[in-house]
């Protein structure tokens, strides 16, 4: 416990610089080294699965298409998606070569283009949502990310001393409805604060409904994270944030709620 509140209390500065004033370069070299760690963690747990992921490729994959949101920025075509369209087939060319027994093959691309889809691509949203919209890019960020904290903290304190009824054990025996329901609670909080106190120029009956959204999306890749380290048989992703785990123990839910936050802009919904 006292190393997890502690790392929490180490990064909380850096974190916020990069989301909300670092020059563009940091806030993208910072996305793809958690790409990065995120995707080493997850070929790990791929290996401990009994299948076989071709690492360079997914890593190759990861980055590309982070730099490919910058490009983004300055183009009006869509080079994610264009880099996407090419680079997924030419790594499943590749893979013809690289895999000896066939009976791999489906493997490996399958969970190469996973990694890219599950880590790489939701953690390049996070470079749209900032730079896309100079105004309130910013304010996005500290958003969704405040959300997602909120939401973790809440569902710890609620649900360790009070958690009695197991939501999905087969996946985390741990997890309550009790906690989900505090930290769904602490979210829908923290949106409000944040849109009343700070961010007044957003409409606050619809920020608070994008953070549940964002909310109940991240409980959801939190469960997808788990899924994937139980098939594995293992308990943390890593061991790089002490008190934490993994990388991808830390950002599971900020995976799903970034993919969700950036469907509602793209749609206009919010």
């Amino acid at each position: 416990m006292k190393s997890r509140v502690l790392t929490a209390i180490i990064l909380f500065p850096p974190v916020i610089y990069l989301i909300g004033w670092s020059p563009l370069w940091i806030f993208v070299a910072a996305i793809i080294t958690t790409v990065t760690l995120g995707l080493q963690e997850y070929v790990v747990i791929c290996r401990q699965s009994g299948i076989r992921t071709l690492a360079p490729l997914v890593y190759a994959g990861g980055w590309g298409v982070c730099l490919a949101q910058v490009l983004a920025l300055r183009s009006v075509a869509n080079p994610a998606a264009l880099f996407l369209a090419l680079f997924i087939p030419v790594m499943m060319s590749l893979a013809m070569l690289w895999v000896e027994d066939l009976k791999q093959y489906l493997g490996a691309a399958a969970t190469t283009i996973l990694g890219i889809l599950y880590i790489g691509v939701p953690m390049s949203f996070l470079i749209v949502l900032r730079s896309s919209d100079p105004v309130n890019g910013r304010d996005l960020l500290l958003f969704l990310f405040l959300v997602i904290w909120a939401g973790d903290i809440c569902a710890y304190l609620v649900g360790r001393p009070l958690g009695r009824h197991f939501l999905f054990p087969r996946l985390s025996p741990r997890k309550t409805f009790e906690g989900a329901l505090g930290g769904l609670g602490g979210s829908l909080l923290a949106a409000w604060a944040y849109t009343h106190w700070v961010w007044k120029s957003v409409d606050l009956r619809a920020a608070i409904i994008m953070a549940g959204l964002i909310a109940i999306a991240g409980q959801v890749g939190d469960f997808v994270e788990s899924a994937l380290k139980r098939g594995a048989g293992v308990k943390d992703s890593g061991t790089i944030l002490p008190g934490h785990g993994g990388m991808l123990d830390r950002i599971d839910a900020l995976l799903f709620g970034a993919a969700t936050l950036w469907l509602a802009r793209t749609l206009h919904l919010f």
